[in-house]
């Protein structure tokens, strides 16, 4: 919807440029790839850990995508929920890191001070590794349903 909306693609130069946002990602040291999720504790510590710190992310677009109000909302609340389900089932919960206050208004202040033509591009940018910490979310979940006694 971004692309067709804002006619912002996947080429654009400014995309490339402004790319350093920080987003969570899931590597094959955090547990995410199915060769490596023996570590099953820490592959839902790692996701956990980004969902909370993709919520600051997500509020931001909540504040500046707001022609999509009740899907930004959606996808908040679901993450919010995830992240806080996937906590609970690792063994140290503490380990899970949350964003404290500080840092999620850092974040956002540092979002806020974008240029409305850089705005767009930031919001397609989170919005794409959000699908792509999502995805490999899933395949690792599934792998873990299904090879262990493990709920979800």
């Amino acid at each position: 919807q971004m692309c067709e909306k804002f006619t912002v693609c996947q080429n654009s130069m400014e995309m490339l440029v402004q790319n350093n946002l920080n987003l969570p990602k899931l590597t094959e040291a955090d547990g995410d790839h199915l060769t490596f999720l023996s570590f099953q504790d820490k592959c839902l510590t790692r996701i956990s850990s980004g969902l909370y710190k993709f919520q600051t992310y997500l509020e931001y677009i909540q504040e500046t995508f707001t022609s999509e109000k009740q899907n930004v909302e959606s996808l908040f609340y679901g993450t919010r929920h995830l992240a806080h389900t996937l906590r609970q089932m690792v063994i140290n919960p503490d380990a899970v890191i949350i964003p404290d206050l500080a840092t999620q208004e850092s974040i956002l202040t540092k979002l806020r001070s974008s240029k409305t033509w850089i705005e767009k591009i930031t919001i397609h940018l989170i919005l794409r590794d959000y699908t792509s910490f999502m995805e490999k979310t899933v395949r690792a979940i599934r792998y873990l349903k299904n090879t262990r006694s493990f709920s979800a």
